[in-house]
């Protein structure tokens, strides 16, 4: 028996994050009913707190949606996640940096900041009644142990699951195997994989990360998103196909695929 693993899809946001791309409040909506009618399980549809033309697009796909979940991306920031509020998504995502690059070098803080911010976030959200799930952004350089740490933190407050993101691209399926397992041994918590492809390596990582336990693996249409972009959406559940269930059927995604690549040239 397969498997049974979910798609997270992130054209919407980390997608659009590639050069030159930026989909209109149409084109989001359009892509965003597509992906539902073919099964995908979440949607990450945007970062609200751009601004009033992401706000709308957010509020349609929700409007118009009949099953997928559809989330909402937020730096660890309560200002961010109000204005996510306003959309009434069905999951505040908040994406915290983890590593020592990240934390000490480019925000000038320490662990416990990032510590105390990342609950006064999750706190908030969670208090309002919202599912919550964290990001653990540039987690492929940060340190094991302190992602276990925040991990059961999380766990123990209520986060449904967590992303492991590899955000500059630097994994190994060996790599990602290994913390795969570490992660979901000792904290207890679903793991969520997030690919980059800067090396050429995010469907390989997105694809081992899956076979050691990984629930939810994050992927984009045409494998766009920042730098050299994320885990192809079709390559995966193609390379996947003999030994996961990602309950998506190739057929109908590769017509999803031909309109983001047809809004893509317009």
């Amino acid at each position: 028996m397969k498997n049974k693993k979910y798609i997270v899809d992130t054209t919407l946001r980390d997608g659009e994050q590639s050069a030159g791309i930026a989909f209109d409040e149409k084109d989001k909506v359009k892509l965003a009913k597509l992906m539902d009618e073919i099964g995908i399980y979440q949607i990450e549809a945007g970062i609200p707190a751009i601004g009033n033309v992401e706000k709308r697009a957010l509020l349609k796909i929700m409007e118009n949606r009949k099953n997928a979940l559809i989330s909402a991306w937020n730096r660890m920031n309560v200002e961010d996640i109000k204005h996510s509020i306003e959309c009434s998504p069905d999951i505040i995502h908040i994406s915290a940096p983890v590593s020592y690059v990240q934390i000490y070098s480019k925000l000038r803080k320490n662990k416990q900041w990032l510590r105390n911010s990342l609950m006064e976030c999750v706190y908030y959200a969670l208090d309002k009644g919202y599912k919550v799930t964290v990001g653990f952004e540039d987690a492929s350089r940060a340190d094991i142990s302190f992602i276990v740490s925040l991990g059961v933190m999380l766990k123990e407050m209520g986060v449904s699951h967590i992303r492991y993101a590899d955000t500059v691209g630097v994994l190994t399926p060996h790599n990602i195997a290994d913390v795969t397992r570490t992660i979901i041994r000792l904290t207890e918590m679903d793991v969520e994989i997030h690919g980059h492809n800067d090396f050429g390596m995010a469907v390989a990582n997105s694809l081992e990360a899956a076979k050691n336990g990984a629930k939810y693996i994050d992927c984009t249409f045409l494998g766009i998103g920042e730098r050299a972009g994320n885990c192809d959406f079709i390559k995966f559940i193609k390379s996947s196909d003999s030994i996961l269930d990602c309950g998506i059927s190739k057929k109908e995604a590769l017509e999803v695929q031909k309109e983001v690549y047809s809004l893509l040239k317009s």
